[in-house]
């Protein structure tokens, strides 16, 4: 049987279809991990010791074992993302022994354990909880009407004001903020600890429920720390000797110190909202000869990162602020500019935080 030759132009047509198709269903990725966390099957295969094969699995989960071979194909999906892998295991059957395959977990699956310091589970969870995930079925109506997002149009309200009034909204966000706190803090203390050396005084402005603001007061046990956020936010937080919780509205004063801290807030924000922002920074600290500056961690999207995937995130995060609230990832221009016109003088860039830079600003 001699089977047709395709066209060049067929062979384009087919490949279109097929990368059309595959970010059609590209959902499906982040859902099947979803899926996969909500089984629990990371931390079963982890506390397993070894890798697991596909009975082994279905019996430690708890599932209708009607269901094991369609376990199979979710693990398929998930080994081809990454996030597992196949591995060769010796089966004991009776007084005999065969060479079998098992699911073991793959490096990055090492952060979606729960007793994993470093986990980003809630992160993961946070951001597709179907409270964020509806906006984004709304984008393109967004765009014919004059709601600041998405967010506001799928909700009736800002993601701020939404959170402010729903419980549980709040208390998932918190937890992404704080898993990836712990990440962040992790990097800069040991690789960055100078930047805090010589203050007296820091706060954390939005700083959540204070992971970041422990991590600098275990540090540095002379340093005092202020969690600064919205009321809702720090109410029944309690401090330390040298950690307190201070509720408040960044747009209307900041609590003074040497120096403040700001991860992960301006890209929240638009350029307008981010100088105002910046400008209630520079009244609450002092003049750069007396130590003042503002630690800023925060994307940059022209770090020089370089590879496909690192530039395929920063676009999903900066999507990702333009669908939830009113802000956008910024090159170093960009955060150039805000500085100057918030009236500050000077800027560092360390990017030591893949992704992320840390910034110093001086008044």
């Amino acid at each position: 049987m001699v089977v047709p030759i395709v066209g060049e132009h067929e062979t384009e047509i087919l490949h279109a279809q097929t990368h059309i198709w595959n970010h059609i269903f590209s959902f499906i990725n982040s859902m099947s991990l979803k899926s996969a966390i909500q089984l629990n099957i990371p931390d079963i295969i982890h506390k397993h010791g070894k890798p697991m094969t596909l009975d082994q699995l279905a019996n430690a989960l708890s599932i209708n074992k009607a269901k094991t071979t369609h376990l199979r194909r979710l693990m398929r999906i998930l080994i081809h993302s990454g996030f597992f892998v196949k591995s060769r295991i010796q089966e004991n059957e009776g007084e005999s022994e065969r060479i079998g395959e098992g699911y073991a977990l793959a490096p990055p699956s090492r952060l979606l354990l729960k007793d994993e310091p470093l986990s980003v589970t809630p992160f993961l969870l946070a951001m597709l909880d179907p409270i964020l995930v509806k906006p984004w079925h709304h984008v393109s109506e967004w765009f014919e009407n004059d709601h600041p997002t998405p967010f506001d149009t799928a909700h009736g309200r800002t993601f701020w004001d939404y959170a402010g009034h729903e419980p549980r909204l709040n208390h998932f966000f918190n937890d992404a903020m704080a898993s990836d706190a712990k990440l962040v803090m992790n990097v800069v203390i040991k690789y960055s600890k100078d930047v805090f050396e010589g203050l007296n005084s820091i706060v954390d402005v939005g700083g959540g429920t204070g992971t970041v603001a422990k991590s600098i007061a275990n540090a540095f046990p002379d340093l005092q720390c202020t969690v600064f956020d919205l009321p809702h936010v720090v109410e029944g937080l309690e401090g330390n000797k040298n950690l307190n919780y201070v509720g408040g509205d960044f747009f209307v004063s900041i609590p003074p110190a040497d120096a403040l801290l700001l991860k992960w807030i301006l890209h929240d924000w638009s350029d307008e909202e981010s100088v105002k922002i910046l400008k209630k920074c520079k009244e609450a600290i002092p003049s750069r000869e007396k130590g003042g500056k503002v630690i800023i961690i925060d994307m940059m999207v022209d770090n020089k990162i370089g590879d496909d995937e690192s530039i395929e995130t920063q676009i999903f995060f900066d999507m990702l602020m333009m669908v939830l609230v009113t802000g956008r990832e910024r090159s170093e221009k960009g955060w150039a500019k805000l500085f100057s016109d918030a009236g500050f003088s000077d800027y560092k860039v360390t990017p030591i935080l893949g992704l992320r830079s840390l910034i110093e600003v001086y008044p």
